[in-house]
């Protein structure tokens, strides 16, 4: 975990709210895994006082992404970031996902901005294993694809691709996945996360869920991202201990 004074590179928008934003960012960029995130400090002042949580998206050499929507102060004031600005970053932080294991397909559920750690997945993944992308919006414009490969889409309202969300399209495919040893990789909203997480313990797919919640400190000190374990004895912390869990470790 370091923290580094990083520099602003560019900015593209990727849907009608979402941005991409690139940083310089070496030291961190070096040791960094699909999955994790880091803590960004979106102002030189003192408001917002908190730093913000950011999943990786993807590296490129010594360079970053990070991907967001705006949904208030702070992913406002790095929407208006120039390029040559300096950030501060802390990272990276938290547990990845897990690419060990004995499967031949990997399967990426997406739902939302859950889209954002899988550029860096997908690259991460062995070149001999077949990837398919499950990727859910509540209408088009809600649908991010970037950098994912054989991208299946579902939409709420049925604007763009299956109509339904994405995990109901997940499992009207399943059966085509019957013969293969497959591992689910999924990130969004909580109730998607949940449903999922039944289905697929239920059906014994091996399945890991990157966990969205309210992050203070980044690393356990603040003990603010608690998560009930799957037994229902004690608690995990998000930041710490995921924010990637597999699916038999945690209640949603």
């Amino acid at each position: 975990m370091l923290i580094e004074k990083t520099k602003f590179i560019s900015k593209t928008t990727i849907t009608k709210n979402t941005y991409l934003i690139k940083v310089l960012s070496p030291s961190i960029a070096r040791t960094a895994r699909p999955g994790q995130f880091c803590n960004i400090k979106v102002s030189e002042n003192s408001f917002p006082l908190l730093r913000r949580p950011f999943s990786i998206c993807d590296v490129d050499g010594e360079f970053i992404y990070f991907m967001f929507d705006i949904h208030g102060e702070g992913t406002r004031l790095l929407r208006e970031k120039n390029e040559g600005e300096g950030l501060d970053i802390l990272g990276p932080l938290g547990v990845g996902f897990n690419l060990k294991g004995d499967y031949d397909t990997a399967i990426i559920i997406a739902g939302g901005l859950g889209s954002a750690p899988f550029p860096f997945l997908t690259k991460n993944i062995p070149a001999n294993m077949e990837i398919h992308s499950f990727v859910g919006g509540r209408s088009k414009e809600n649908v991010i694809e970037y950098k994912m490969k054989n991208v299946s889409v579902a939409t709420d309202d049925g604007s763009y691709g299956f109509h339904g969300n994405v995990v109901e399209l997940f499992k009207s495919r399943n059966d085509e996945f019957a013969a293969r040893k497959i591992k689910v990789f999924a990130c969004g909203p909580n109730p998607m996360l949940k449903a999922l997480q039944n289905f697929c313990n239920e059906k014994n797919i091996e399945c890991q869920l990157s966990v969205e919640t309210v992050m203070a400190c980044g690393f356990g000190i603040c003990q603010g991202c608690p998560i009930e374990k799957y037994d229902g004895v004690g608690y995990l912390l998000v930041c710490k201990d995921g924010p990637v869990f597999d699916s038999l470790a945690v209640r949603l």
